[in-house]
């Protein structure tokens, strides 16, 4: 059995292995990784050899920190990322290059729609009626987007997203309330099997799926690194945040906003939780720009945007797509039935 893992901003982890009886057989590590002393790579082989199947990441990373030499150095790799090769080896997961990738990026649709569209992805990829596909939004108008399990009233100040101009919408994956200007972020969503993330801690997860986002952030200049859970973020300040949702048909949708050029004080009184973020920091005023990926390039929302969609494209061998008549039409339909309807906005009060 074979298995790989890319430690996200590090190296390779590639394991081949044996079962027999049960047990993890003939174990050996290998990869474009740093290991001192040398022999180190022996402890780690014979310190996996003979675990249980059954073995979890975490417990094989355990025994793998428990069996090295005292002062061993693992520079772009960890115990971790052994434990979740292992895994990957163990459930035949494939990686990102044994998939047809699209990429789309169309019209602006409404926050609803892209929401809505979200979900049908997610779900058509699943069921094996579309590739994996990454999608790019574009927005007709501005939007706060609440976590799935987020209270509206502790969230937003009606008034506020009001008097700014921002509907207020719910997405269906969890995590925290986004103040999403029609062209002052940069929103993607990755629509994917669930056996590319097969082995994997739903926690790096999240950081496997954005490497390549790192990589494009860091050919425009920009010291991108993720912040577990789910931040992508610089030397200069958080950039953006990621968010999961797992579908029972198998799709996992992984979706990520980058901010571009936000007004700070439009934050203030459209969301309730910045002002507690900001009173927290001792922070006296908002009235300023939270523009990382703007300062920080130098460069045009568009011209960004290119490179995120060249990088995936040159990584992954991926290919432009669309999104058809059909896929837009059931996701007009979700609208109506769901993302548009008080029930679904105020599901958690």
């Amino acid at each position: 059995m074979h298995g790989e893992y890319k430690v996200p901003g590090g190296k390779l982890v590639v394991v081949d292995l044996e079962v027999e009886g049960g047990r993890i057989s003939d174990f050996h590590l290998a990869g474009d990784f740093f290991l001192e002393p040398d022999d180190a790579l022996q402890d780690i082989d014979a310190a996996v050899t003979g675990l249980p199947v059954e073995t979890d990441a975490a417990a094989i990373a355990a025994a793998v920190r428990a069996a090295l030499p005292e002062g061993a150095q693992l520079l772009g790799f960890t115990p971790e990322s052994v434990g979740t090769a292992v895994r990957r080896a163990l459930v035949t997961a494939p990686g990102w290059k044994d998939f047809t990738w699209e990429v789309v990026h169309e019209k602006a649709v409404s926050p609803r729609m892209n929401l809505a569209l979200d979900e049908v992805l997610t779900a058509r990829v699943g069921a094996g009626l579309r590739n994996p596909t990454l999608r790019i939004w574009e927005w007709d108008e501005s939007a706060v987007v609440i976590g799935s399990f987020q209270s509206y009233r502790n969230e937003v100040d009606p008034e506020g997203a009001a008097r700014h101009g921002y509907d207020v919408v719910r997405r269906i994956s969890g995590g925290g309330a986004m103040l999403m200007g029609a062209d002052s972020i940069v929103t993607y969503s990755l629509y994917v099997p669930a056996s590319l993330v097969a082995g994997m801690t739903f926690a790096d997860s999240y950081a496997f799926l954005d490497d390549w986002v790192l990589q494009a952030l860091r050919s425009l200049g920009i010291d991108a690194t993720y912040q577990p859970l789910n931040d992508i973020s610089s030397p200069k300040g958080k950039i953006g945040g990621a968010a999961q949702k797992r579908l029972a048909g198998g799709g996992v949708l992984h979706h990520a906003t980058m901010s571009y050029d936000m007004d700070g004080q439009v934050m203030t009184e459209v969301l309730r939780i910045g002002r507690e973020k900001l009173s927290d920091k001792g922070t006296t005023s908002a009235a300023k720009r939270v523009d990382p990926l703007r300062s920080q390039t130098g460069l045009p929302r568009e011209a960004i945007i290119e490179r995120l969609k060249e990088t995936f494209t040159t990584l992954y061998g991926a290919e432009p797509g669309h999104i058809t008549a059909e896929e837009y039409a059931e996701a007009e339909a979700l609208v109506e039935s769901k993302f548009a309807t008080d029930a679904w906005l105020h599901r958690v009060p």
